[in-house]
C-alpha cells in the first residue's frame, strides 16, 4: 500500500490506545508502519534493483527481528537530541508499539496483487492477497474520519479510543468485502476462460475508486487475457483479445540464463509475458499493462550480462 495509508494506520493504532504504551509511542507507530519500505532505497547497497529487493527481507520474517528495533533506535536518538515533555520513554512499551506498527505494514502490502515475500530470508516465495488496489482513497477516508473524531473526542474529554476502534472495524469490514468480491470475480471468470483454454492462474485486481469492480487477468500455459467483473450484476465479461505469453521465445530463454535484468524481473514477476514494442522484444508483466512503457518493461534484444 502507499505510505499515506501506512502512516494513517500507524496513527490510528495510536488513537486506539497504543499511544499510552510509552511517551513518543505515536511517532514510533507511524515510523515503524513505514520503515519496511526502506528496502527500495538500500537495494543498491546489495547490488540489486529496488523492484527485486522490495517487499522482501524488511517485509518478512527478517523484518520482525530488525525493523522494530531500528524504529526504537530512531526514536531514542531523537529523544536524546530533542527531549520530550511527556516524561521518560518506557523501552518495553516503545518496542511493543514499534512491533505492532511494523506488523501493520506487511499485513497491508499482502492485500494487493503486487505481493510480499513474508518468509524472507528463509524462502523467496511471494504471497498475494488480491484484495485491494495499492492506493485506495476509500480507506483514506475511513482512517482520516476515525482520527478526526478521535481527536475531537479527546479535546471534549470523551472516550477518544472508541472512534478509532470504529474506524478500524470499518476498514476491516471493507477489506473483508473486497476479499469476497475478488473471490467471486475469479469464480465467475473461470468457466468462461475454460471455454478457451485450461486456466492456470486467475487474478482479480480491484479497479481504482470502483471497489465493486474487478479487472480479472487470466492465463493458461501459453495464452493470457482479461475480463471485467461488476459485483452489482455479478457478471464477468471476457475481453475478446487473447495474448500469446511467448514464454518459450528463444530471446527470453537465452536472456533468462545470461541477462541480470531479466533474471531480476523474472524473480519479481508473477505473470510474465513477452511483448513487441516499436520493433523490439520486451519482457513485461501481465498485471500492469498501463506501465509497460516504463518500469515494467525489460528489453530482451539488448542484453545486460550477469556478473
Amino acid at each position: 500500500m502507499d505510505n499515506l495509508t501506512h502512516s494513517l494506520v500507524g496513527a490510528l493504532l495510536g488513537r486506539m490506545g497504543l499511544k499510552r504504551l510509552s511517551p513518543r509511542a505515536m511517532p514510533a507507530l507511524i515510523i515503524s508502519a513505514n520503515l519496511p519500505d526502506i528496502d527500495s532505497y538500500i537495494a543498491p547497497w546489495f547490488g540489486t534493483m529496488a523492484r527485486t529487493f522490495h517487499r522482501g527481507f524488511t517485509h518478512g520474517v527478517g523484518g520482525v527481528f530488525t525493523m522494530p528495533f531500528l524504529a526504537v533506535a530512531i526514536i531514542l536518538t531523537w529523544e536524546r537530541l530533542r527531549p520530550g515533555k511527556e516524561g521518560p520513554i518506557k523501552p518495553v512499551g516503545l518496542l511493543i508499539a514499534c512491533f505492532l506498527g511494523f506488523l501493520s505494514h506487511p499485513a497491508l502490502d499482502f492485500l494487493n496483487t503486487y505481493g510480499v515475500r513474508l518468509l524472507e530470508p528463509f524462502s523467496h516465495r511471494w504471497f498475494y492477497g488480491d484484495t485491494l488496489f495499492i492506493v485506495d482513497p476509500w480507506i483514506w477516508i475511513m482512517l482520516i474520519l476515525g482520527l478526526e473524531f478521535s481527536w475531537r473526542a479527546e479535546w471534549l474529554g470523551r472516550n477518544w479510543q472508541r472512534p478509532a476502534m470504529w474506524a478500524f472495524a470499518a476498514v476491516m469490514a471493507y477489506i473483508g468485502l473486497n476479499a469476497a468480491i475478488s473471490a467471486r470475480a475469479a469464480a465467475a471468470t473461470r468457466p468462461l476462460v475454460g471455454r478457451i483454454a485450461q486456466p492456470r492462474m486467475i487474478v482479480a485486481g480491484e479497479v481504482p475508486l470502483q471497489f465493486w469492480k474487478r479487472q480479472v487477468l487470466w492465463r493458461s500455459d501459453k495464452l493470457g487475457g482479461e475480463a471485467d467483473y461488476d459485483a452489482f450484476d455479478d457478471l464477468a465479461r471476457l475481453d475478446p483479445k487473447i495474448t500469446p505469453l511467448r514464454l518459450d521465445d528463444p530471446l527470453l530463454v537465452e536472456a533468462a540464463r545470461t541477462d541480470r535484468d531479466v533474471c531480476n524481473f523474472l524473480f519479481w514477476s508473477r505473470m510474465p509475458l513477452v511483448i513487441e514494442r516499436d520493433g523490439h522484444t520486451y519482457l513485461s508483466d501481465q498485471r500492469f499493462p498501463a506501465l509497460r512503457r516504463t518500469i515494467f518493461l525489460v528489453p530482451l534484444d539488448n542484453p545486460h550480462p550477469s556478473s
